[in-house]
C-alpha cells in the first residue's frame, strides 16, 4: 500500500485550530505519517497537534521560508511516496477530502494534485469570488501541452492543500529552498517540463480563504513580483500574467454587480493596489523590499544565486 506523509507549517494557529485537528481526526483515509513543522508558536498549537498524534518539528520564526521549510519536511519523512501538504488555516469541508486528492494519482502520469479552495462562511464578497474564479466546479487535468489554452495557469497550484509524487518531486529538484513564495507553482512547472500532468481535483474541497486590507493586498503582490522577476523563465515557457489578470478584472466586477455593487470601488483600488505592487516586486533594494513584502523575514535570510533556470525553455 501507497505510504502517505502530510505535512503541516504552523506559527500560533490560534482559537480555529482545534477545530480544525477535529475536521482532520474524521478523514476516512489519514496519512500514514503526520509532521507539524511549527515556527516557535506561543500558544497551544504545538501541544494540540501532539495529543491528535502529530510529530513535531520546531523552527526559529525567521527560519521559516514557503520552499525551504517544505523542503525540510519531505527530508523527515523519507518513507512517504505521496506527500499531502495543508495549512493552517485551510479546514478539510468533507471526510473525504484527503481520500478524494489522493484519487487523482491513479493516473500514473499524475506528479501533483490540488484541492478546491472554498471560501469561509464569513467570507466577504471580494474574498469569495477570488476562490471561485480560481477553483471551479469542474476537475482538470493540465500538461505542458494544454498551455495553448491555460496559459501561466497552467502551472497553478496551491500548498494550502495539495500533494505530490515524491518521485515527480525528486525529479523537478524538490521545492526551492530560497523562494519568497509560489513554491508550489515552481515546482508544478518544473514537473510539467518534464512530461508530469497536474491534477485539480475540484471534489477535494476545504475552506480557504482571506479578506486581506488594501495594504495587505498591495504587499502580496509585490512579493508576486518578486517572485516572477526572479523566475522569468515561468513566463517564457507558459506566457505572460496579464491576460489572466485582465479575466480576474472582469469576473469580479460582474460578480459584484450581481451580489455587492457596493464594493466594486474597493475591488477596482485593490486592482490598482496590486499592478503597483506588482510592478515594483524585484525592482526595489532589500531594504526597501523588506519594508513593502507580506513576507518580510525573507529578506533578512541568506539568499542562494536567483539565476533563471533557462534549461527549463524547452521546445513546443
Amino acid at each position: 500500500m501507497t505510504n502517505i506523509g502530510l505535512i503541516v507549517p504552523t506559527l500560533n494557529a490560534g482559537l480555529a485550530w482545534e477545530v480544525w485537528l477535529k475536521a482532520f481526526a474524521q478523514q476516512t483515509r489519514k496519512p500514514d505519517t503526520l509532521l507539524l513543522i511549527d515556527s516557535s508558536s506561543q500558544d497551544y498549537t504545538v501541544a494540540l497537534a501532539q495529543a491528535y498524534g502529530f510529530t513535531v518539528q520546531q523552527i526559529a520564526k525567521a527560519e521559516f521560508n514557503h520552499g525551504g521549510t517544505r523542503q525540510m519536511g519531505i527530508g523527515m519523512l523519507p518513507e512517504a511516496e505521496i506527500i499531502v501538504f495543508l495549512t493552517q488555516d485551510a479546514l478539510l469541508a468533507s471526510p473525504d477530502a484527503i481520500g478524494r486528492l489522493l484519487a487523482a494519482f491513479t493516473d500514473a502520469q499524475v506528479g501533483a494534485a490540488y484541492g478546491r479552495q472554498l471560501p469561509h462562511r464569513h467570507a466577504g464578497p471580494i474574498a469569495a469570488h477570488a476562490r471561485l474564479f480560481n477553483y471551479p466546479v469542474a476537475s482538470q487535468v493540465r500538461s505542458l501541452e494544454d498551455s495553448s489554452r491555460w496559459g501561466i495557469k497552467t502551472a497553478f497550484i496551491s500548498n494550502s492543500f495539495a500533494a505530490y509524487r515524491r518521485s515527480a518531486l525528486v525529479q523537478a529538484g524538490g521545492f526551492p529552498v530560497d523562494t519568497i513564495m509560489n513554491e508550489d507553482t515552481f515546482v508544478a512547472a518544473k514537473m510539467l517540463v518534464n512530461g508530469w500532468k497536474i491534477a485539480y481535483c475540484a471534489d477535494a474541497q476545504v475552506f480557504h480563504s482571506h479578506d486581506y486590507g488594501f495594504l495587505d493586498e498591495f504587499k502580496r503582490y509585490f512579493d508576486i513580483g518578486v517572485f516572477h522577476t526572479q523566475n522569468n523563465w515561468l513566463q517564457e515557457l507558459l506566457g505572460g500574467v496579464s491576460g489572466e489578470g485582465w479575466r480576474f478584472m472582469y469576473s469580479e466586477l460582474r460578480f459584484l454587480l450581481r451580489r455587492a455593487p457596493w464594493f466594486i470601488p474597493s475591488a477596482l483600488l485593490r486592482t490598482g493596489l496590486k499592478g503597483l505592487g506588482y510592478k515594483m516586486g524585484g525592482t526595489l533594494p532589500r531594504a526597501v523590499s523588506r519594508c513593502l513584502s507580506l513576507h518580510p523575514t525573507y529578506w533578512l535570510q541568506t539568499r542562494i544565486s536567483k539565476k533563471p533556470a533557462a534549461s527549463l525553455a524547452v521546445k513546443r
